[in-house]
Protein backbone atom coordinates (compact mmCIF):
# COMPACT_ATOMS: atom_id res chain seq x y z
CA UNK A 1 0.00 0.00 0.00
CA UNK A 2 0.97 3.76 -0.58
CA UNK A 3 1.30 5.96 2.15
CA UNK A 4 -2.00 8.03 0.72
CA UNK A 5 -3.44 4.82 1.47
CA UNK A 6 -2.76 4.50 5.00
CA UNK A 7 -3.31 8.02 5.86
CA UNK A 8 -6.59 8.21 6.91
CA UNK A 9 -6.56 5.39 8.76
CA UNK A 10 -3.53 6.25 10.94
CA UNK A 11 -4.92 9.23 11.57
CA UNK A 12 -8.15 7.80 12.86
CA UNK A 13 -5.68 5.33 15.36
CA UNK A 14 -3.65 8.68 16.55
CA UNK A 15 -7.39 10.24 17.20
CA UNK A 16 -8.01 7.32 19.11
CA UNK A 17 -5.36 7.51 21.05
CA UNK A 18 -5.59 11.01 21.74
CA UNK A 19 -8.87 10.24 23.39
CA UNK A 20 -7.81 8.28 25.23
CA UNK A 21 -4.90 10.57 26.54
CA UNK A 22 -7.80 13.24 26.40
CA UNK A 23 -10.08 11.36 29.14
CA UNK A 24 -6.97 10.38 31.15
CA UNK A 25 -5.84 14.09 31.59
CA UNK A 26 -9.63 15.40 32.62
CA UNK A 27 -10.00 12.98 35.38
CA UNK A 28 -6.63 13.97 36.66
CA UNK A 29 -6.19 10.34 38.52
CA UNK A 30 -3.34 8.75 36.60
CA UNK A 31 -0.08 6.68 37.64
CA UNK A 32 3.75 8.31 37.02
CA UNK A 33 7.03 6.53 37.09
CA UNK A 34 10.19 7.19 36.31
CA UNK A 35 12.03 5.62 33.47
CA UNK A 36 15.63 4.64 33.61
CA UNK A 37 16.35 7.30 31.18
CA UNK A 38 15.46 9.95 33.67
CA UNK A 39 12.64 10.80 31.45
CA UNK A 40 8.75 10.47 33.05
CA UNK A 41 6.26 7.72 31.79
CA UNK A 42 2.27 7.86 32.74
CA UNK A 43 -0.39 5.27 32.32
CA UNK A 44 -1.78 7.42 29.59
CA UNK A 45 1.47 7.12 28.00
CA UNK A 46 1.14 3.30 28.10
CA UNK A 47 -2.61 3.33 27.78
CA UNK A 48 -2.18 5.25 24.11
CA UNK A 49 0.91 2.94 23.50
CA UNK A 50 -1.23 0.28 23.49
CA UNK A 51 -4.03 1.49 21.18
CA UNK A 52 -1.64 2.76 18.16
CA UNK A 53 1.03 -0.61 18.44
CA UNK A 54 -2.35 -2.94 18.45
CA UNK A 55 -4.45 -1.07 15.77
CA UNK A 56 -1.28 -0.54 13.58
CA UNK A 57 -0.58 -3.93 13.53
CA UNK A 58 -3.78 -5.08 12.52
CA UNK A 59 -3.64 -2.25 9.92
CA UNK A 60 -0.09 -3.43 8.63
CA UNK A 61 1.39 -6.66 10.24
CA UNK A 62 4.07 -6.73 7.96
CA UNK A 63 5.47 -3.42 9.10
CA UNK A 64 7.42 -3.68 12.40
CA UNK A 65 6.39 -0.72 15.06
CA UNK A 66 9.17 1.29 16.92
CA UNK A 67 7.65 3.17 19.82
CA UNK A 68 9.29 5.08 22.91
CA UNK A 69 7.60 2.82 25.47
CA UNK A 70 8.75 -0.46 23.36
CA UNK A 71 11.97 0.85 22.08
CA UNK A 72 14.39 -1.93 23.57
CA UNK A 73 14.83 -4.08 20.16
CA UNK A 74 18.25 -4.76 19.37
CA UNK A 75 19.55 -2.69 15.99
CA UNK A 76 20.78 -6.14 14.91
CA UNK A 77 17.03 -6.35 13.99
CA UNK A 78 16.26 -3.28 13.27
CA UNK A 79 18.97 -2.91 11.19
CA UNK A 80 17.12 -4.88 8.62
CA UNK A 81 13.44 -3.09 8.32
CA UNK A 82 13.09 -1.24 4.50
CA UNK A 83 10.00 0.05 6.14
CA UNK A 84 8.58 0.79 10.21
CA UNK A 85 6.11 2.38 12.20
CA UNK A 86 7.69 5.06 14.48
CA UNK A 87 5.67 6.06 17.36
CA UNK A 88 5.44 8.25 19.79
CA UNK A 89 2.49 7.66 21.88
CA UNK A 90 2.35 11.11 24.15
CA UNK A 91 5.00 13.63 23.31
CA UNK A 92 5.00 16.09 26.13
CA UNK A 93 4.74 14.09 28.50
CA UNK A 94 6.24 16.62 30.93
CA UNK A 95 3.60 19.15 29.68
CA UNK A 96 0.31 16.12 30.20
CA UNK A 97 1.83 16.15 33.93
CA UNK A 98 2.24 19.77 34.22
CA UNK A 99 -1.39 20.50 33.17
CA UNK A 100 -0.56 22.95 30.09
CA UNK A 101 -2.12 20.73 27.63
CA UNK A 102 0.35 21.42 25.41
CA UNK A 103 0.92 17.30 24.19
CA UNK A 104 0.44 15.25 20.90
CA UNK A 105 0.43 12.06 19.62
CA UNK A 106 3.10 11.31 16.91
CA UNK A 107 3.05 8.23 14.50
CA UNK A 108 5.68 8.43 11.13
CA UNK A 109 6.39 5.91 8.48
CA UNK A 110 9.80 5.50 7.99
CA UNK A 111 11.23 3.57 4.66
CA UNK A 112 15.05 3.30 3.55
CA UNK A 113 15.91 5.40 7.35
CA UNK A 114 13.55 8.92 5.91
CA UNK A 115 10.01 9.67 7.02
CA UNK A 116 7.67 9.45 4.07
CA UNK A 117 4.76 9.99 6.32
CA UNK A 118 4.01 11.81 9.55
CA UNK A 119 1.11 12.80 11.78
CA UNK A 120 1.11 14.96 15.15
CA UNK A 121 -2.24 15.20 16.68
CA UNK A 122 -2.79 17.42 19.43
CA UNK A 123 -5.98 16.03 21.69
CA UNK A 124 -6.72 19.37 23.59
CA UNK A 125 -7.80 20.83 20.35
CA UNK A 126 -8.36 18.07 18.40
CA UNK A 127 -5.88 19.75 16.24
CA UNK A 128 -4.22 17.40 13.12
CA UNK A 129 -0.82 18.37 11.47
CA UNK A 130 -0.02 15.46 8.48
CA UNK A 131 2.12 14.95 5.49
CA UNK A 132 2.94 12.28 3.14
CA UNK A 133 5.96 12.81 0.75
CA UNK A 134 5.69 14.73 -2.37
CA UNK A 135 2.10 15.32 -1.29
CA UNK A 136 2.35 18.22 0.73
CA UNK A 137 1.84 19.06 4.77
CA UNK A 138 -1.38 19.72 6.10
CA UNK A 139 -3.40 21.02 9.23
CA UNK A 140 -7.35 19.75 9.67
CA UNK A 141 -9.45 20.68 12.97
CA UNK A 142 -13.10 19.84 13.29
CA UNK A 143 -13.78 22.88 10.36
CA UNK A 144 -11.57 22.98 8.00
CA UNK A 145 -8.29 21.52 6.46
CA UNK A 146 -5.80 24.08 4.41
CA UNK A 147 -2.47 22.91 3.07
CA UNK A 148 0.26 24.67 5.88
CA UNK A 149 3.30 26.73 4.21
CA UNK A 150 6.47 27.71 5.97
CA UNK A 151 7.72 31.05 6.47
CA UNK A 152 9.92 31.93 3.76
CA UNK A 153 12.01 34.80 5.06
CA UNK A 154 13.87 37.81 2.15
CA UNK A 155 17.47 36.85 2.50
CA UNK A 156 19.45 39.40 5.08
CA UNK A 157 22.17 39.38 7.02
CA UNK A 158 20.32 40.27 10.17
CA UNK A 159 16.52 38.44 9.60
CA UNK A 160 14.24 39.15 12.39
CA UNK A 161 13.30 35.78 14.25
CA UNK A 162 10.63 34.32 15.79
CA UNK A 163 11.91 31.29 18.03
CA UNK A 164 9.51 28.93 19.49
CA UNK A 165 10.42 27.65 23.13
CA UNK A 166 9.65 25.74 25.82
CA UNK A 167 7.42 27.42 28.39
CA UNK A 168 9.97 25.35 31.00
CA UNK A 169 13.22 26.63 29.10
CA UNK A 170 15.54 29.38 30.17
CA UNK A 171 15.18 31.80 27.03
CA UNK A 172 18.42 33.04 27.64
CA UNK A 173 19.43 29.63 27.05
CA UNK A 174 18.05 29.85 23.08
CA UNK A 175 18.81 33.36 22.67
CA UNK A 176 22.66 32.61 23.45
CA UNK A 177 23.08 30.14 20.62
CA UNK A 178 22.15 33.27 18.05
CA UNK A 179 24.36 35.54 16.96
CA UNK A 180 21.86 38.55 16.66
CA UNK A 181 19.61 37.65 19.29
CA UNK A 182 18.50 41.55 19.90
CA UNK A 183 16.13 40.45 16.83
CA UNK A 184 14.67 37.25 18.19
CA UNK A 185 11.22 37.44 19.39
CA UNK A 186 10.03 34.25 21.07
CA UNK A 187 7.16 32.19 20.85
CA UNK A 188 5.61 30.42 23.89
CA UNK A 189 4.77 26.42 23.98
CA UNK A 190 5.14 23.30 24.93
CA UNK A 191 6.31 19.67 23.51
CA UNK A 192 8.97 19.22 20.71
CA UNK A 193 6.44 18.36 17.95
CA UNK A 194 3.71 20.62 18.49
CA UNK A 195 6.74 23.51 18.27
CA UNK A 196 8.03 21.88 15.35
CA UNK A 197 4.18 22.29 13.51
CA UNK A 198 4.54 26.00 14.42
CA UNK A 199 7.30 26.28 11.96
CA UNK A 200 6.21 24.49 9.60
CA UNK A 201 2.74 26.78 9.29
CA UNK A 202 4.77 29.61 9.28
CA UNK A 203 4.02 30.88 13.20
CA UNK A 204 7.74 30.73 13.97
CA UNK A 205 10.63 30.84 11.92
CA UNK A 206 13.12 28.26 14.37
CA UNK A 207 12.90 26.15 17.01
CA UNK A 208 15.78 24.87 18.61
CA UNK A 209 16.58 21.63 20.76
CA UNK A 210 18.85 21.32 22.95
CA UNK A 211 18.71 18.47 25.04
CA UNK A 212 18.04 14.69 24.57
CA UNK A 213 15.64 13.07 22.29
CA UNK A 214 14.48 10.02 20.69
CA UNK A 215 14.07 9.84 16.95
CA UNK A 216 10.38 9.16 17.46
CA UNK A 217 10.12 13.07 18.48
CA UNK A 218 11.13 14.07 15.22
CA UNK A 219 10.37 11.36 12.76
CA UNK A 220 6.81 12.78 11.78
CA UNK A 221 7.49 16.76 12.34
CA UNK A 222 10.08 15.97 10.11
CA UNK A 223 8.09 14.98 7.27
CA UNK A 224 5.87 17.69 8.08
CA UNK A 225 8.31 20.14 8.34
CA UNK A 226 10.02 19.45 4.88
CA UNK A 227 6.78 19.51 2.99
CA UNK A 228 5.81 22.45 4.41
CA UNK A 229 9.29 24.24 3.05
CA UNK A 230 11.23 23.89 5.95
CA UNK A 231 14.12 21.71 7.57
CA UNK A 232 15.08 20.14 10.53
CA UNK A 233 19.18 19.39 10.68
CA UNK A 234 21.41 18.56 13.99
CA UNK A 235 23.20 22.06 15.22
CA UNK A 236 26.16 21.04 12.52
CA UNK A 237 23.26 21.75 10.01
CA UNK A 238 23.41 17.48 9.02
CA UNK A 239 20.40 15.84 8.32
CA UNK A 240 18.91 13.39 11.19
CA UNK A 241 19.64 10.27 10.99
CA UNK A 242 16.80 6.90 11.34
CA UNK A 243 17.59 3.71 12.68
CA UNK A 244 21.40 3.98 11.58
CA UNK A 245 22.50 3.13 14.49
CA UNK A 246 22.14 1.26 17.91
CA UNK A 247 21.03 4.71 19.63
CA UNK A 248 17.78 5.94 19.40
CA UNK A 249 18.91 9.85 20.60
CA UNK A 250 18.94 12.48 18.42
CA UNK A 251 22.02 15.05 18.70
CA UNK A 252 20.97 18.43 19.40
CA UNK A 253 18.83 19.53 16.56
CA UNK A 254 17.12 23.26 14.78
CA UNK A 255 13.67 23.31 13.20
CA UNK A 256 13.85 26.33 10.32
CA UNK A 257 10.91 27.68 8.13
CA UNK A 258 13.45 29.02 5.60
CA UNK A 259 16.36 26.43 4.58
CA UNK A 260 18.05 29.21 2.52
CA UNK A 261 19.03 31.66 5.25
CA UNK A 262 22.76 31.11 6.01
CA UNK A 263 22.05 29.69 9.17
CA UNK A 264 25.57 28.50 10.10
CA UNK A 265 26.08 32.68 10.26
CA UNK A 266 23.06 33.10 12.05
CA UNK A 267 23.88 30.42 15.24
CA UNK A 268 26.80 31.04 17.21
CA UNK A 269 29.87 29.49 17.81
CA UNK A 270 28.29 28.17 21.30
CA UNK A 271 25.57 26.15 19.66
Amino acid sequence: MKPEEYIEQVIEIAIDAGNKIREIYLEGSFDKEIKSDNTPVTSADIAAHNIITSSLKALSPDIPVLSEEDAEIPFSEREHWQRYWLVDPLDGTGEFIAGSGDFSVIIALVEHNRPIMGIVYVPMTEVCYYAIAGLGAYKRDASSEVRIVSQQLPLAEDPPLKLAVSRRQDPQSVLKLFSHSKHCELVVLGGAALKSCLVAEGKADCYVRIGPTGEWDTGAAQIIVEEAGGQIMDIGLQPLSYNERESLENPNFIVVGSPHLPWDQLLTAES
